[in-house]
This record gives C-alpha cells, structure tokens and sequence, in this order.
C-alpha cells in the first residue's frame, strides 16, 4: 500500500474516495465530528471545504490500495504567529478493508516525519478515550496531557465521550534536510 501526498486542487474521483472513507468510519462508530448516518455528498462537500480552505503548511496523506484510498491524515499548522513550531495532526481514518494491518502506523509515521521536515517539533491531537487510536497513539510515543469529559457525542447523537489530548515532541531536521 502506497502513502502519499494529496496537494489541492484533488480530483472528483479521490473526493469521492475520501467521502467513502469518512462514511465508513462513521459507520463504524469512529468519533470523527459527524454524526450517522452521513451522506456521500454531505462528506465530499466537507472533503472539497476541508482542502480548499486549508492553511499553508498543511499536509494531507492518503494511502491507496487496489480499490481507491484505504486511509488518510492531515496536518494542519497552528494558526497562532506564536506558535510556528506546532502543528495538529487531524482525522486518521482507515477503512475497515485496510484496519489490522498497520496503515494506521504508517500514517502517523510517515505524518510525524513530514511534520519533522516542515520544521514542526511539537505535534497535538485529540482522540476519544478507549478507542483504539488512543491505543495506536500511547503505543507510538504520544503523551497524554490530559481527558476532557463530555467532550463531543458519538456518531449515534446521544452518547457523551470523553477527549484525550495528546502531544509529541519531534526531534529538530537540520535547516539543510528541509530543502
């Protein structure tokens, strides 16, 4: 399985992929802001707004299987003038064809070195509390700073979860290594 860059402006058919991805964490109980049942276009739509408003620095990922995109993960750098050196990293989603494999890994790995060559060295996220991301997350050197209770609801719409927030901190990446 390949993972590479996804650069705006993306194509109709990786929309699609990637709203066909957000439907299935959904469906799957992922708690990824949407509530069930999601709709192709309402996740596309959410897809093209996601992308053409992203910030400069951000980066998108996506690894391909025979079928379309299997998994995804974005980083977004902080929005702050005092904080170039953060960035978050936002909706890991892996399709229930590619779970079990390790994709997830490799994605927050190969995100964590991007971010490491874009000169970023201090990386957040959030993820709900007993999913099994925050497992992934504990498992590749995140640090939990600490649970908000009642964070946001489940996809179902009724049922409160806690957040985890979590950070890393990167190594530097000599100037010279970034070019």
């Amino acid at each position: 399985m390949a993972i590479e860059r996804l650069d705006p402006p993306v194509g109709d058919a990786d929309l699609r992929d990637l709203a066909r991805l957000m439907v299935d964490a959904v469906e799957s109980g992922a708690a990824v802001s949407f509530l069930a049942p999601l709709t192709l276009e309402r996740a596309e739509d959410w897809w093209r707004g996601t992308l053409s408003a992203s910030r400069p620095g951000a980066i998108f990922l996506v690894a391909r299987d025979a079928e379309g995109i299997v998994g995804t993960v974005q980083l977004h750098p902080a929005w702050a003038p005092n904080q170039p050196h953060r960035a978050e990293v936002a909706k890991l989603l892996v399709h229930r064809r590619g779970r079990r494999a390790g994709l997830g890994t490799r994605l927050m790995r190969t995100i964590e070195d991007a971010a490491r060559r874009a000169g970023f060295r201090l990386l957040t996220l959030d993820t709900k509390r007993g999913d099994v991301t925050e497992h992934l997350y504990r498992r590749i050197g995140w640090i939990s700073a600490g649970t908000i209770p009642g964070y946001a609801l489940d996809p179902d719409g009724t049922t409160p979860h806690d957040a985890v927030i979590f950070y890393k901190e990167l190594d530097r990446v000599p100037l010279q290594d970034r070019l």
